[in-house]
């Protein structure tokens, strides 16, 4: 993907030093790379999938910052304490006078973050393109050192870190699926999208249940569950949930998919993929629980992917917002074709007939 504003930043005289590596902060897998030496990239991603692509096109990458470099990008996430945390950390790592830029679009909250920036820094002129800014200014830790990030204690026993979901608070849509969970689960469980740990922990204080992975791909939120739970019947991985598939079966899922996209608009396809992806873990007698916000459109691929789909109503009443699905028996592959053939006339979708 092009990204114009970098491009128009690195053209301008002495933008970059000549050696040294440069770190950045936050980028995408699909960062357009035009412009920088590749071999003194170091990516600081703690997204498995965006780690993933990175690494495949040759980019060194490490979860966390690593000793110093010679200059930083930041490429500004939408929640700022992370945004700020990002930048105190760039300050802090990049040789003092060393160039550390910023960038993010407006839809992400940038000019709110250069504004409390530029009260803090020597900001230079920002560039404005493609809907975003770029601006930068010269290393130095201490104007934003009280940025740095902190342990933040969303409720008692639990920590999480700036930029994990629901980082201040239990979920509204997890809490409801704990309530409906089972005095009772099976052996194997999964945590799908595991975050910081609560639901992990409120699944491991059923009875039955022997073994429970907790498949996270943020880095960050994957270390506070370590944190959080220290039952050893825990077991941690950093994995993008959706290509994820364990050596054996598991018996239950449990998840509250996340679905925004990178530009926080409703994407039903990552929900989507979290379904499917639970369909292919589940044993065939094997029980998937998840919480969705009502709009999304979930049905279909649900009844499609299982025999058995209901609505569970949690203790404490109906939620306006969530719905708790409880799916069991995942149809095999030869079962989901056969579903379609047979109910593709029903919906007015009979294959035309050959002339």
């Amino acid at each position: 993907m092009s990204h114009p504003r970098l491009t128009l930043a690195l053209e301008l005289p002495g933008s970059l030093p000549e050696t040294g590596d440069i770190a950045l902060f936050a980028p995408s897998g699909t960062l357009d790379l035009g412009g920088l030496p590749l071999e003194r990239l170091v990516a600081i991603q703690g997204e498995k999938p965006d780690y993933d692509a990175l690494s495949a096109r040759g980019v060194r990458v490490s979860v966390a910052p690593e000793g110093n470099y010679a200059a930083a990008i930041v490429f500004a996430p939408r929640a700022k304490a992370e945004a700020k945390a990002l930048l105190a950390e760039a300050a802090a790592r990049v040789t003092d006078g060393g160039p550390v830029f910023v960038d993010g679009v407006k839809t992400e909250g940038i000019d709110s973050l250069i504004k409390e920036l530029r009260g803090r820094v020597d900001l230079s002129a920002p560039i404005a393109k493609a809907h975003g800014k770029i601006a930068w200014f010269a290393a130095d830790s201490a104007p934003l050192a009280d940025w740095a990030a902190t342990d933040l204690h969303p409720t008692e026993g639990f920590v999480t870190r700036p930029g994990v979901f629901s980082a201040d608070a239990v979920d509204e849509g997890s809490a409801l699926l704990a309530e409906c969970l089972p005095e009772t689960l099976p052996a194997r469980v999964a945590d799908l999208g595991a975050g910081w740990g609560w639901l992990s922990a409120q699944i491991l204080a059923r009875k039955g249940v022997e073994q429970l992975d907790l498949v996270e791909s943020d880095a960050v939120a994957l270390e506070c569950a370590k944190r959080n739970i220290s039952d050893p019947r825990a077991h941690f991985l950093w994995a993008d949930a959706t290509r994820h598939m364990p050596e054996d079966r598991y018996n239950a899922v449990v998840m509250n998919p996340p679905f925004h996209g990178a530009a926080r608009g409703a994407e039903p396809g990552l929900g989507l993929a979290f379904i499917h992806a639970a369909q292919r873990m589940l044993s065939l007698s094997g029980t998937l629980w998840m919480v969705a916000n009502r709009h999304l459109p979930y049905a279909d691929a649900l009844s499609e992917a299982f025999q058995e789909v209901e609505e569970i109503t949690p203790p404490s009443g109906p939620s306006t917002r969530f719905r708790i699905i409880r799916a069991a028996k995942p149809l095999s592959a030869k079962q989901v074709a056969s579903k379609r053939a047979t109910d593709a006339p029903k919906r007015g979708l009979a294959p035309r007939k050959r002339r």
